[in-house]
Order: structure tokens, then sequence, then C-alpha cells
């Protein structure tokens, strides 16, 4: 009784495919197959950029003096 059989799981898909259609889980399923490739794109781009150049330039003893002042009411 505690564990799911198969039948259990086809009734699961066919209230799924009921509510959300066909259509809907083929675009949900293309969205995120597109975000994963994406996802793998960037890092290998920012996997070249690192080799290439070379550890990233550091700036380091720069101040920059600055002074806030409120914005006036009107």
């Amino acid at each position: 009784m505690g564990t799911w059989s198969i039948w259990h799981w086809l009734v699961v898909l066919l209230i799924v495919l009921l509510v959300f259609g066909t259509k809907k889980l083929r675009n949900i399923g293309a969205d995120l197959g597109g975000a994963v490739r994406g996802f793998k794109d960037g890092m290998k781009t920012s996997e070249n950029k690192s080799s290439e150049g070379g550890p990233a330039a550091q700036v380091t003893g720069h101040t920059i003096e600055g002074e806030i002042k409120e914005k006036a009411k009107t």
C-alpha cells in the first residue's frame, strides 16, 4: 500500500494531460530544453574567455569620492 504501482502513475499522467493538454506540455518541454541549452552554451563561452585571457584584471587602490544629495520634493 505504501508504494505506487504503474497504474497509479498512469492515472496521474492522464490527469496531468487532461489539465494541461499536450500542446502546453510540449511547449514547456521545448522551453526547458532551450534554457538548458542556453545555460550550457553560456558556460562554454565563459570557460573559453577565462582560459584565453588569463587571469582577470583586478583594480585595486582606487577610491572614488562622491557626495549624496537629497532629491527635491515637487
